[in-house]
């Protein structure tokens, strides 16, 4: 077993790195390789209980898991087809939000702590969209809470933004267990939420962060390092075009440090569009 770090900040790293990638529960503290394990004999069968006998006290069962509501357990075709008609009613952020929070539709719900709508100015001429929270926004409520939260903070304030002059939101506003890739069906479910929060917010640009969010919302095939810093056309429900431009998540940058270099051409060439239209 590698050695852990004896320096305070190495431990805390260590610590982040771990919640970031999903591991948020310990179950030993060393591991067991189940294979080699004898497998245990079977318990030998009981009579039962003779009448009038009192029977030996149980031991707690856990209660089983919440079923889902038919909803979440339906046909996907079906739940993205209840999503779109929800998501049209909404007639304001505030509106979609609530809508959101009583859609049962997804089964992620179920499984997250807290649905996480939105962060920062909602009337911002930046709108950012990344894939699907983490541990930290779940916990929180809020999209990129974060080490890639934090990372992004930093981006934006090279380009002389924060969070109060961006609007920032994902795809699929709960947290997939362990921090897994959200399915196609996941997303197809949450994609018109998403698409109704752009039509409502109607920023002058759109900032996808990450190759799924840039192939769901501008309909692109290549890979992120192909698409990347191009500005193409977001076509929005009502009619209205956006501009837009896939960049790389924050999360890719922490694992990939050396690639921060065209995280930050692609914010500047987001400042030079911002100056050129004011």
């Amino acid at each position: 077993m590698q050695d852990l770090p004896s320096d305070r900040d190495a431990l805390r790293a260590l610590l982040d790195f771990h919640v970031e990638a999903g591991v948020d529960l310990a179950l030993d503290e060393t591991p067991h390789n189940r294979f080699a394990e004898p497998k245990s004999e079977p318990a030998p069968a009981r009579s039962p209980p003779l009448q009038g006998t009192a029977s030996p006290a149980a031991s707690p069962v856990s209660p089983l898991p919440r079923a889902l509501p038919k909803a979440a357990a339906g046909a996907p075709d079906e739940v993205a087809s209840l999503a779109r008609e929800q998501a049209r009613h909404a007639q304001s952020l505030e509106e979609l939000e609530t809508i959101l929070a009583g859609f049962e539709g997804c089964a992620l719900k179920f499984s997250a702590k807290n649905l996480a709508f939105a962060d920062g100015n909602p009337e911002a001429r930046v709108m950012l969209v990344g894939e699907a929270p983490g541990a930290e926004e779940d916990r929180i409520g809020k999209p990129f809470m974060g080490r890639s939260g934090q990372l992004l903070d930093r981006m934006l304030a090279t380009i002389g933004l924060d969070r109060s002059q961006v609007y920032v939101a994902n795809i699929v506003p709960w947290r997939p267990p362990g921090n897994r890739t959200p399915t196609p069906q996941e997303i197809a479910i949450c994609k018109p939420f998403i698409a109704r929060q752009i039509e409502l917010a109607s920023p002058e640009f759109l900032l996808c962060l990450g190759g799924p969010a840039a192939q769901n919302l501008l309909g692109l095939k290549d890979g992120i390092l192909r698409t990347r810093g191009r500005w193409y056309t977001y076509q929005a429900e009502d009619g209205r075009e956006i501009r837009a431009m896939p960049t790389l998540h924050p999360a890719y940058l922490l694992r990939q440090p050396l690639q921060k270099r065209l995280g930050w051409r692609d914010f500047m060439a987001l400042r030079r569009a911002l100056d050129a239209k004011e």
